[in-house]
């Protein structure tokens, strides 16, 4: 059965499910009739003393911890979700951004094109343009992605790093204009895939390869927000790392190509 104490400081507590903890009542005590002597003693009402001696005071503390328990699960879940949309966003983000980043995607290959009315087969050496839009335009996807979730923030370290972020791609805008990309007003990115495909290889380059471009920022801080938010969110491993569920909404982000 519940079990009622009382601190030095004559506050109550229910040892069963408060704990005991000087100078904090317990809150389901306060609808008891619970008043203090001269002593320090306490004393309680005929009805108060009833309730608690046919185990009727057991049940409804246990209804009501139940019932404060729920609540404050539902309203971390929610809390939490928000927290790990942002993280898979910009951990997805930091991903599409490491994919522009790969070689392979910048050199030269053997492209075979067949004329539809002649049945002719050329080859030629050229980019793989239709891979290199594709990478750009899942970039752009979970770049913008990033922008809406951490924008509605209210972890500190994940605005923050998104304002950083957003100002770092500003500074960027011109050479981005120059590959088909613009900035809109609400700080989001926008492909004109002619654009892109009629730009330079060279501006290209520099912008999603090596290690102080545009994409390599662009994968450094989109780490670092998902970090903040699956930090604040508590989906890190013992060992610091995103937990499994995580991990894999994050790869996802980048796993489908148009």
């Amino acid at each position: 059965m519940s079990t009622i104490r009382q601190t030095s400081n004559n506050d109550y507590y229910d040892e069963t499910y408060g704990g005991k903890s000087p100078g904090r009542g317990n809150d389901f005590l306060a609808g008891l009739n619970v008043n203090t002597g001269g002593n320090g003693g306490a004393s309680y009402g005929l009805s108060d003393y009833a309730m608690i001696k046919n185990g009727s005071y057991g049940k409804l503390v246990k209804a009501y911890y139940a019932q404060e328990k729920s609540q404050k699960a539902s309203e971390t879940k929610e809390s939490v979700s928000k927290l790990n949309l942002m993280a898979a966003n910009a951990g997805g983000m930091a991903n599409a951004a490491k994919a522009l980043m790969d070689d392979s995607l910048w050199q030269k290959k053997i492209i075979k094109e067949k004329d539809e009315k002649t049945g002719e087969e050329t080859t030629s050496e050229d980019y793989d343009w239709e891979a290199i839009i594709g990478a750009v335009k899942g970039f752009i996807e979970n770049y913008n992605s990033t922008v809406s979730s951490a924008g509605k923030s209210d972890t500190k370290g994940v605005l923050r790093n998104a304002a950083f972020m957003v100002n770092t791609t500003a500074a960027y805008k011109k050479t981005l204009e120059k590959a088909g990309i613009t900035i809109t007003g609400a700080n989001k990115l926008e492909l004109d895939e002619e654009g892109l495909r009629n730009s330079n290889i060279s501006t290209l380059k520099t912008l999603f390869t090596g290690y102080n471009s545009f994409a390599n920022k662009m994968a450094a801080k989109g780490n670092t927000i998902a970090n903040e938010a699956a930090g604040a969110g508590g989906t890190y491993t013992g060992g610091g790392k995103y937990n499994d569920t995580l991990s894999k909404l994050v790869s996802g982000r980048i796993d489908i190509r148009e």
